[in-house]
């Protein structure tokens, strides 16, 4: 395994103000990161603003700011969303920022002296709304954008062009050498059957018909078009080809770091095929694997902003909680494949989840512990039977699993996991009944015994769930009475530890949910949203 990891989003369009999509993205991202550093290892995280282009022109001088003071009110949202979300990233690159523009100009001389960049025409079916040129093949008979699925219009302009085709064979070369690159693997299929085996184009790279953009210094008339700055965010906010290149060269040159792209579909084919061209142009090296997640739908639709069927995070946060929503995302969307968001289904899954099963066992457990032995969790005494030999095997096959499928990206599979362990926790009260245990004296050692494994079970639990209950965990261990060197990670290896451990009950982790009336309050949401 790597020593380090960098971690990445796409950079968001700061267009409109952001919706829950986009906060499942970036949250995802967050859970990755964090867990690794709850594993100790050492990982950057990064996210930012996608900022210059003709659309950002245009919605400025509509709002009647200029462009500059119109990305500044959005991306401040950004922010204020990030924080209320726990987001944990070390950096927020803007493109508007010296330390992206100088660095990509640069980055486009370097290109053009390598004679990987030329100056032509472009005639194509361009969408304004994805700000790309596409081939009659792609635009298709309805000259629809494949993207986006908008009408598309016939433009010719003069444009810098980089030279695809020079580094198609070395792109194939690379898939084939590295099947854990691009996932899943769908989408490595679609990229070379819908894009490469047709006939990839020069891709065009500079735009003369709006001027919100970096500007080419070697022809100011030009900017340099959106995805050759954009997808340079990954390397110009770690300080490459500047004066302090350590994080550069920490977290993306060095081998010992395995680079990680998380992405949405939309934006598969600038990432897959292009970024990895523009990096062997620049002699630099790819990045060890890309994620691309699905779309999180409304019922039979992609959710957007322009489709007026977005869910704000914000009223959610404020009434659910930071955990229920990072939980939600988490748990019910499987991560790389499309998701749903439901006011049904999100309160489900909260109730059945967290308030049913998590809650609910930490409420049991801690009371009985109180109730039969004052609040302190009994002596670790093995396996002295059969089922409590079973929910130690449990326990100890999830942290396994949890850690195989975490390190695989498999997100949703590994809280999963997790998931079973709790409920399986929740049965074995039913199997044991530590009320009957209680009246017999005889049988102190069993009712020890499951107060034992019960306390052991929440206290693995409650730090594989961590990544993603970032307060509630917190509220679990201060029940438990985990404190000081039971916080790191490695000691719910040793099954047992939390004897002795002094329990304390309070509040509901968390509250069961009146489905009918909260299902009408989100309900409410999403229609003041159309």
């Amino acid at each position: 395994m790597k020593k380090r990891f960098y971690i990445t989003t796409p950079i968001y369009y700061p267009s409109a103000k952001l919706h829950i999509g986009h906060a499942y993205c970036t949250t995802l991202t967050d859970v990755f990161a964090r867990y690794k550093r709850l594993r100790g290892f050492e990982c950057y995280f990064l996210t930012g603003a996608d900022e210059h282009g003709m659309k950002i022109e245009k919605n400025a001088a509509a709002a009647g700011k200029t462009p500059q003071e119109f990305v500044d009110g959005i991306v401040e949202g950004f922010y204020k969303l990030w924080d209320l979300l726990k987001i944990s990233n070390d950096d927020f690159i803007r493109t508007t920022q010296e330390r992206h523009t100088k660095v990509v100009q640069d980055i486009f001389s370097k290109m053009l002296a390598n004679d990987d960049i030329y100056l032509g025409k472009y005639k194509g079916w361009y969408c304004k709304e994805c700000e790309a040129f596409w081939t009659d093949t792609q635009a298709g008979p309805d000259h629809l954008c494949p993207d986006c699925g908008r009408p598309v219009q016939m433009a010719e302009e003069e444009a810098y062009f980089f030279k695809t085709s020079k580094y198609v064979d070395s792109l194939m070369k690379f898939f084939d050498e590295n099947p854990k690159f691009l996932v899943p693997e769908s989408r490595k299929n679609e990229m070379i059957n819908t894009f490469i085996k047709p006939g990839l184009d020069d891709l065009c790279v500079s735009r003369t018909s709006f001027s919100w953009g970096i500007p080419i210094r070697e022809n100011p008339k030009h900017v340099i078009y959106v995805w050759l700055d954009a997808l340079t965010n990954y390397i110009t906010a770690l300080g490459y080809d500047s004066d302090h290149p350590e994080l550069f060269n920490k977290f993306w040159q060095d081998p010992e770091c395995e680079t990680i792209h998380i992405l949405g579909a939309d934006i598969t084919r600038f990432h897959a095929i292009y970024w990895p061209m523009f990096l062997e142009s620049l002699g630099l090296r790819k990045p060890d694997r890309e994620f691309v997640h699905g779309l999180l739908m409304m019922k039979d639709s992609k959710m957007s902003k322009s489709k007026g069927n977005v869910v704000d995070p914000y009223p959610l946060v404020e009434r659910y909680g930071v955990d229920a929503v990072r939980y939600y995302l988490t748990r019910e969307i499987n991560f790389g494949s499309d998701g749903s968001f439901a006011p049904e289904l999100f309160v489900e899954r909260i109730n059945q989840d967290l308030a049913n099963a998590l809650g609910n066992l930490l409420n049991r457990t801690v009371s009985m512990i109180n109730k039969y032995f004052d609040g302190v969790v009994p002596g670790y005494k093995g396996r002295i039977n059969e089922v409590d030999g079973n929910l130690e095997d449990l326990t100890k096959l999830t942290i396994e699993s949890y850690e195989r499928l975490m390190d695989d990206l498999k997100i949703t599979d590994a809280i999963a996991q997790v998931n079973e362990l709790v409920n399986r926790a929740n049965k074995y009260i039913d199997e044991t009944e530590p009320w009957a245990l209680a009246k017999d004296p005889e049988k102190k050692a069993n009712l020890e015994s499951v107060m034992t494994h019960l306390a052991n079970s929440l206290y693995v639990a409650g730090m594989l769930m961590k990544p993603v209950l970032v307060t509630a965990s917190d509220k679990l261990f201060d029940q438990l009475g985990v404190t000081g060197d039971l916080l790191n990670y490695d000691k719910i290896k040793q099954y047992g530890i939390v004897s002795g451990l002094k329990v304390e009950k309070k509040d509901q982790l968390f509250p069961r949910l009146d489905a009918a009336v909260e299902v009408e309050y989100i309900q409410s949401l999403m229609a003041n949203n159309k």
